[in-house]
């Protein structure tokens, strides 16, 4: 529980209704993406006004986006708001309110759970992941993708190492890591991820710790 802050276990704790309470056999499981907010923000200067940015995040939440058939229309234009305790622990790991209510407009469509339960399995599944020191240190690191990976699985010992995927961009003078995926099964375990979600790094990339 290394990046998510002490409020997030109440929260979690402290609600009992079911995550997955609806039908889902649409869906073969879930993917949440991890982003590198240095790297991000960096990288997308349209993203530096945004909280994450300014208040300096080393890890945020992008998205939990379900993994159905191709083609399928999963926007959805039922509510995204939240409780104003819910919002509170919510911007722990996805600090920009409208970049929370396009991810629900975009997948609530083919989530079995409201707007609420969606975002408090965001918040269970970042909750449960636990993260390399590596990855939120202020220092700008390299880092072998072998060894990022086998800190992952040493860390959850039920993530297999291929349930793990990561995302770099390219700098001009090497490779940045942007973001990392996480495969989970409908029930919130780790999984296998999919033969089409590819890893975008090379053997060796950067860390970027800093903005």
């Amino acid at each position: 529980m290394r990046w998510v802050q002490a409020l997030v276990c109440y929260f979690v704790l402290s609600v009992g209704s079911p995550l997955y309470a609806a039908d889902s056999q649409d869906i073969a499981g879930y993917v949440m993406h991890v982003q590198m907010t240095p790297a991000a923000c960096s990288f997308d200067s349209s993203r530096q006004k945004q909280r994450k940015c300014l208040e300096g995040y080393s890890l945020t939440i992008s998205s939990l986006l379900p993994e159905v058939p191709a083609g399928r229309d999963c926007e959805t234009k039922t509510s995204a708001k939240l409780t104003p305790l819910q919002a509170k622990v919510v911007a722990r790991v996805m600090p920009d309110e409208n970049a929370r209510v396009q991810l629900w407009q975009n997948v609530g469509g083919c989530v079995p759970m409201n707007a609420s339960q969606y975002f408090r399995t965001v918040i269970n599944f970042a909750e449960r992941l636990k993260v390399p020191a590596d990855l939120t240190s202020p220092n700008t690191i390299e880092v072998q993708k072998e060894n990022l990976r086998q800190q992952f699985t040493k860390l959850n010992p039920s993530l297999p190492p291929n349930g793990i995927r990561f995302t770099c961009q390219s700098s001009k003078f090497d490779s940045i890591l942007t973001e990392i995926r996480v495969c989970y099964q409908k029930n919130g375990q780790y999984k296998q991820c999919a033969s089409h979600i590819v890893t975008g790094c090379p053997n060796e990339f950067t860390i970027k710790g800093s903005y």
